[in-house]
C-alpha cells in the first residue's frame, strides 16, 4: 500500500512539473515575440527554478528510498542536469535565467529547446508513473 502513495505523489508531482515546463515555454516564447521584456521574463522564470529543482529532486530521492529502481533511473539524468545547472550559475547572474545574457549567442533559442525537451521528458515520466500506479493497483 505504501507503493501506491509514493506513486500517487509521483504522479501529482509529475503533473506539477509538466505545468512548470509549459509555463517556462510560454514565458520564453512571450519573450521571443517581445510581449514581455527580458527582466520580467527572467524574474518570473527564476522564481520557478528552485521549486522545480526541489520537486524533481525530492521525487527522485523518494523513488530511490522506496526501491523503484526503474523510475529512479528514468528521473536521475534530468535531476542531475538540473542540479548541475543550478550550481553552475555564474556568480554575477541574478539566477539561472539572466536578462543580460538571455539574448546573447542564441541562448533564447537554446533555452526554448531545453524546455521542450524537459516537457517531453516529464510527459514520458508522467505516463511511466501512471502505468506503474495502475500496475500496482491491479496486483
Amino acid at each position: 500500500m505504501d507503493d501506491v502513495w509514493i506513486l500517487v505523489f509521483s504522479l501529482l508531482d509529475g503533473m506539477g512539473l509538466l505545468f512548470l515546463a509549459v509555463y517556462f515555454i510560454i514565458t520564453l516564447s512571450d519573450l521571443e515575440c517581445d510581449y514581455i521584456n527580458a527582466i520580467s521574463c527572467c524574474s518570473r522564470l527564476n522564481r520557478c527554478v528552485l521549486p522545480e529543482l526541489i520537486a524533481h529532486t525530492l521525487q527522485t530521492v523518494m523513488l530511490l528510498i522506496t526501491w523503484h529502481w526503474f523510475l529512479f533511473l528514468l528521473n536521475l539524468p534530468l535531476a542531475a542536469f538540473q542540479i548541475y545547472r543550478f550550481i553552475a550559475t555564474p556568480a554575477g547572474n541574478i539566477g539561472a535565467y539572466d536578462p543580460v545574457e538571455i539574448h546573447n549567442h542564441r541562448q533564447l533559442k537554446w533555452r526554448i529547446k531545453e524546455c521542450l525537451v524537459k516537457l517531453g521528458y516529464h510527459l514520458v515520466l508522467f505516463f511511466a508513473y501512471l502505468y506503474s500506479l495502475i500496475q500496482t493497483l491491479l496486483s
